[in-house]
């Protein structure tokens, strides 16, 4: 199963005032597993850059003067993501985007939806966390991604967290090599995607018992919890 994640900058928010893309960034999944291969284009949008966006990314009027223009790399970018699956978080945004930039082109798909199943990550989020912050920083805190280098939103740098925020959220890398360890790590076993895991040659756990004085505590407190409301389940199951 090829994956493609993937995340556009803009000169703005609305594509009914004709915002265009500035920069796209894509990461590569194969089978659930990140391959190495990335597209990453910045791109003339021949206009201006709106205040507030530029303060969300960086990108100024000037950097981009010398880009190449959508339609000249638009063949580029959709042999890449063809036939994929488009991984996005807030997938309508992007979408959108996207497609208004292929609208502007003829003898071209006028919707990336056309060549491309669509995941949307928020949605995904939103379901398994209603009520909460699903923003992709709040998922990095959530699932413990490092996104520390994420001062300014960038396409390549955001798609490459999210591929990592996407494989956690939902279920972990697929392939994990078990059976791999390193000389210098003798106690566990790490797979591709980092998790470390308990290796079965490693020594017994040590197994402490609680003490006379812990024990009697232990049961001073059950009783307690048993004149309060009349039933203790704990204690039940230890005796």
């Amino acid at each position: 199963m090829r994956q493609i994640v993937l995340d556009t900058e803009t000169t703005g928010l609305e594509t009914s005032q004709d915002h265009r893309i500035i920069e796209i960034g894509c990461v590569e999944l194969v089978n659930r597993k990140l391959t190495g291969k990335h597209y990453h284009q910045y791109i003339n949008p021949q206009r201006n850059v709106d205040e507030g966006a530029m303060q969300v990314h960086g990108i100024k009027d000037e950097f981009l003067e010398d880009k190449p223009l959508f339609e000249n790399i638009v063949d580029e970018f959709l042999a890449f993501v063809g036939d994929s699956e488009l991984v996005i978080h807030n997938a309508p945004f992007d979408v959108g985007f996207i497609d208004h930039e292929l609208s502007k082109l003829s003898k071209k798909p006028k919707s990336i939806a056309n060549i491309c199943q669509i995941v949307d990550t928020l949605a995904l989020a939103r379901n398994k966390h209603p009520g909460q912050r699903n923003n992709l920083d709040a998922l990095c805190k959530r699932y413990m991604v490092d996104n520390s280098q994420r001062d300014l939103h960038g396409a390549l740098l955001d798609a490459e967290i999210l591929a990592d925020v996407y494989l956690v959220m939902t279920g972990g890398q697929v392939n994990l090599n078990i059976n791999d360890q390193s000389a210098s790590d003798k106690g566990t076993v790490s797979g591709a995607s980092g998790v470390r895991r308990i290796s079965s040659e490693r020594s017994p756990l040590k197994v402490i018992k609680a003490s006379d004085d812990e024990l009697a505590s232990h049961n001073k407190k059950l009783e307690t919890i048993k004149s309060a409301s009349g039933h203790c389940v704990w204690q039940d199951i230890s005796q």
